[in-house]
């Protein structure tokens, strides 16, 4: 159980990881950007962690509120949550 929790946190995070980073050169170059409703659906789900590492390691979107105090805020939750579950 704790190896499937971790591997779907992580995967999940790597994603958005990624997706901030494949956003931030699209915003450099002045394409089309990835919805932020997209970027918020993988934090929510549990790539919380990825999309606070995007923010900061790529200097992306972190003067959006919603990105920097909802992001890490997600973070913490699921972090929380997963201490939970696997201490049960």
């Amino acid at each position: 159980m704790d190896l499937a929790i971790y591997s779907y946190v992580g995967i999940l995070s790597l994603v958005l990881l990624f997706l901030m980073y494949n956003d931030k050169q699209k915003a450099i170059k002045k394409e089309w950007r990835i919805a932020e409703k997209t970027l918020f659906t993988l934090a929510i789900t549990g790539g919380a962690i990825g999309g606070v590492l995007g923010m900061y390691l790529f200097r992306h979107k972190t003067k959006h509120n919603t990105f920097a105090f909802g992001f890490p805020l997600l973070a913490a939750i699921q972090v929380f949550i997963i201490v939970k579950l696997v201490s049960m």
